[in-house]
């Protein structure tokens, strides 16, 4: 199943030579800072030169005031109060950032994640009946809740106090023209995405929102300290322990795929900065069990590496694990919770593989399948925890919304992944598909999650598809460039000023340019996989440039054989030059080795 590619070079408008001048940048890192959607010179200013002081203030939440009043009276008055997180990597690191920050300041504060097998996702009747019998007096969320109407409901008949603290969608109803939003009957509900909340940025994570609480808790027992220390309450964690809330809220922020954009980019830009001046003995035995010691951690390493890991524990065990290991004060039990962690994950990567490659069989061998513009896919014996990941790569590889059902204890349940284009949530609730098939089902525009008894499932498929408003245009994968830069233009100081636009992530993109290649003059292949391909190569305009691919040999035989004859490219592959010619998108690069440097790009993508 071919996937139509279209390349276009974005076309953003803006004076970009006088914008290089005011903020000492080339007129490239300048247009490339205005395909971001950056216009004003405010936006510029804050993209570049923008800090956690400019953070906004957490009271602009809606409820702040009355969430952190509500925690300081049970704090003082000796409630016992349990954060109830959620077993993905946003939830983990906001349940770590509010317990250990109540547990600091004197709060008899505890933990509970719900159980992805049990459980599902969110706040459920278990948990609060739980939370009941062990005397709990105060329920607080974290990255969940939002859509817990019956199970706050049930709670409140207890007599519990609930907060809840969330940054997914509001759950809403059209009836005609009108929207309806449900919001829970909570004591405080805390969530940028709520209609009537001032709060300017809307798409903080659930530790970012975590983070504001702890802020706002903070300033406010300074407040009721009258602004000295020796009050009711302990109002400064130390400088390191904030410093860490911060890392992890970052961390979290990066995991969970929110957009890396205003305060987003502002909370990760620092959090990177100090993730290796962290003194929690977890975190540090991750990062050495990974061997990142030595290494600058990015937005890569936290989103392919550490983030997997911390994610694998609620995939196949328990959330709990991870929690733990950002809980634990000695070091060696740091260690033995980090290396479990990564032998979990090392597990779930293989069952990935397994799972993934069963998909596509299912898909290529279906002609049914391979006609759907929303594909449902049954793997009934795939651990449920990684039907997420199963649909993104297949989603990746289709370019097209992609549903993936696992059997559960009580029925079917699955995890979609969308593409630009097909609101994911909105499609569930204004088709037929909600009413027709599902039991539960929740989400927002790029992923969903659902409920289903199993012999919907078919029907599932048949209602999306038969309701689905994708055209051929929309499912083609479109590739934006940021500059047609041609070999000549790239230097060390482009390289170097690129590193201004970190960190990378979704909504800030690492930047790409394209040029034509005229000529490979010379190829070797490397790597134990044969997937590593180094070429010397001569553009259109005589600028020669050494460049390298990171695909398998024989994938790289077969693009070319698109166009050329097969003795063409063995000439190639066998030493002699050639004219092949190559549109590149590649990414610029110093590369280093024996202590000596050479430009080189990085082929992205290429088209015969």
């Amino acid at each position: 199943m071919e996937i139509q590619e279209i390349w276009r070079v974005q076309g953003k408008k803006a004076d970009f030579e006088e914008l290089g001048k005011i903020f000492g940048i080339s007129p490239v890192t300048a247009r490339i800072i205005r395909n971001r959607n950056h216009r004003t010179m405010e936006e510029y200013n804050e993209y570049l030169r923008g800090n956690i002081q400019d953070m906004k203030s957490p009271f602009l939440l809606k409820d702040m005031h009355k969430a952190v009043n509500m925690i300081y009276n049970a704090i003082v008055s000796g409630k016992r109060i349990r954060v109830i997180g959620d077993y993905d990597i946003d939830g983990v690191c906001s349940g770590y950032i509010l317990t250990d920050l109540l547990k600091t300041i004197g709060a008899n504060a505890d933990f509970d994640v719900p159980d992805r097998i049990k459980d599902g996702y969110g706040l459920n009747e278990r948990l609060i009946k739980q939370s009941f019998d062990d005397g709990i007096q105060m329920i607080i969320t974290c990255d969940n809740g939002i859509a817990a109407e019956l199970p706050v409901e049930y709670a409140k008949s207890l007599g519990m106090q609930v907060i809840i603290t969330d940054h997914h969608e509001v759950p809403f109803i059209d009836e005609g023209d009108k929207r309806s939003f449900i919001l829970p009957g909570a004591d405080a509900v805390v969530n940028p995405k709520q209609e009537d909340c001032e709060y300017p940025f809307k798409d903080l994570c659930g530790a970012g929102v975590v983070l504001k609480l702890v802020i706002a808790l903070l300033e406010y027992i300074k407040e009721q300290n009258n602004g000295k220390e020796g009050g009711r309450l302990k109002s400064e964690p130390g400088e390191e322990r904030l410093r860490n809330y911060f890392v992890f809220a970052a961390i979290a922020t990066v995991g969970d795929i929110v957009e890396l954009t205003g305060e987003n980019r502002i909370l990760v830009q620092y959090g990177l900065a100090n993730i290796k001046k962290t003194n929690n003995p977890g975190l540090q035995a991750l990062i050495a069990v990974n061997h990142l010691e030595e290494k600058e951690i990015t937005s890569y390493h936290i989103g392919f590496i550490l983030g997997p890991c911390i994610n694998a524990g609620g995939r196949l065990e328990t959330a709990r694990l991870a929690f733990q290991l950002f809980m634990a004060e000695n070091r060696t039990i740091a260690e033995e919770l980090a290396a479990e962690l990564k032998d979990i994950n090392e597990l779930r990567k293989n069952m990935t593989i397994e799972f993934t490659e069963k998909a596509i069989k299912q898909i290529e061998t279906s002609g049914e399948l391979q006609k759907d513009r929303v594909l449902v896919l049954y793997l009934n014996q795939c651990h449920e925890s990684l039907a997420g990941i199963i649909a993104g790569r297949l989603r990746e590889k289709y370019n097209k919304p992609v549903f993936v059902i696992t059997d559960s204890a009580d029925g079917a349940k699955g995890s979609g992944r969308s593409i630009e284009g097909y609101h994911m949530f909105d499609n569930l609730v204004m088709t037929n598909a909600a009413a027709r098939c599902l039991s539960k089902f929740g989400g927002h525009s790029m992923a969903a999650g659902l409920s289903l008894p199993r012999e919907s499932i078919e029907l599932f498929r048949r209602t999306l598809n038969e309701t689905c408003n994708l055209t051929e245009e929309m499912m083609a994968r479109k590739i934006w460039i940021d500059v047609a830069l041609p070999f000549e233009h790239i230097s060390e100081r482009l390289i170097d000023e690129l590193k201004l636009l970190e960190p990378f992530g979704k909504g800030n993109e690492k930047p790409v340019f394209a040029d034509k290649i005229a000529a490979i003059n010379r190829l070797q292949v490397r790597g134990k996989n044969k997937n590593v391909i180094m070429m010397n190569v001569t553009n259109a305009n005589g600028t020669q440039m050494e460049a390298v691919l990171f695909e398998n040999e024989e994938e790289f035989r077969q693009g070319l054989l698109k166009k050329y004859p097969e003795n063409q490219i063995d000439g190639l592959f066998h030493g002699y030059n050639s004219n092949i010619q190559l549109s590149v998108i590649y990414y610029p690069e110093l590369n280093e080795y024996n202590g000596l440097k050479n430009i080189r790009v990085v082929i992205k993508r290429y088209l015969c």
